[in-house]
């Protein structure tokens, strides 16, 4: 079984995890940009971070097997700096240019500000100029009216709601979706937002179309193992084989296609080659070069 993770700050996580990811049946993965935990204070910071998404965080997955891609914005918590935001912004477009880069993401509400509201329409609308899709996130807080606001900026902004995914879902704000044509996306977190087995009774209510399912692993208490770990409880559920490909591995593939810089024959196994360097470096420290055929 194939399992695709279609969000995963793996700069965020270590080596080991991607060993443990590969092992799985991990083929590939989305990496949003996103929050890192402390605010950023200048510009620069956001482009050496970009560079690291689009540069050598794709290399490293590539020394393990996995296919890595990633979305490009200025995360909701940090327009609110509305200077920073605006220099960040300026720099954006052309990262939206790069090989791998497949979405403009995450965009979405924090606080639900009048400054994150400007700044989630600009990155919509700079979705619809590039012909990207768009990785939205709903807030922590106030879940339903901020999946609502959402809805609602996504239809006045005039975005094809067939490039937008919707993440972070539950059981209030799943139906505010399906009720839309945006995808569906689930993280899966060991104690907090979805469970393994409220995604498969999700699953049962909800059926299949448009249905992602990510671990949103980060740099706090996650699991990137959860994909996997989803499609086993699929399988203990009665899934058919088919149905957990379908959810775990084509949508979000299909999904993030739409950029016209992924496809599900791109997820044949990768050639693994150790030997390999980026910018001089390598991801061994004295182990013997994996090098496959």
């Amino acid at each position: 079984m194939r399992y695709f993770d279609p969000h995963i700050h793996m700069l965020s996580r270590t080596t080991d995890d991607y060993e443990n990811m590969a092992a799985a049946g991990i083929v590939g993965v989305v990496e949003p940009a996103f929050w890192q935990g402390q605010p950023r204070t200048q510009a620069g910071t956001f482009i050496d971070y970009f560079d690291s998404l689009v540069g050598w965080e794709r290399f490293r997955a590539s020394q393990f097997g996995i296919r890595h891609y990633c979305t490009i914005a200025v995360n909701p918590k940090e327009s609110n700096n509305v200077p920073l935001a605006e220099e960040v912004m300026k720099a954006v477009p052309r990262y939206l240019e790069k090989d791998g880069v497949v979405a403009v993401g995450e965009i979405g509400y924090d606080d639900m500000s009048d400054a994150e509201e400007r700044f989630f329409a600009e990155h919509l609308n700079l979705a619809m100029e590039h012909e990207l899709p768009a990785l939205i996130h709903t807030p922590h807080r106030d879940k339903k009216k901020g999946t609502e606001r959402t809805l609602a900026l996504v239809r006045e902004v005039g975005i094809d709601e067939e490039m937008v995914i919707v993440d972070h879902l539950n059981e209030v704000t799943l139906p505010l979706v399906m009720e839309t044509g945006c995808w569906r996306g689930h993280s899966i977190y060991p104690h907090t937002k979805m469970s393994e087995q409220r995604m498969v009774a999700l699953l049962k209510q909800y059926g299949l179309e448009k249905m992602v399912v990510n671990s949103a692993a980060d740099w706090g208490r996650s699991d990137p193992l959860k994909v996997p770990k989803t499609g086993q409880a699929m399988r203990d559920a009665g899934f058919s084989e088919a149905d957990i490909e379908r959810v775990l591995f084509t949508n979000p593939v299909e999904f993030f296609a739409q950029s016209g810089r992924m496809s599900i024959e791109d997820m044949a196994a990768a050639t693994i080659d150790q030997t390999q360097l980026f910018e001089d470096n390598s991801v061994l420290r004295g182990q013997t070069p994996v090098v496959e055929a």
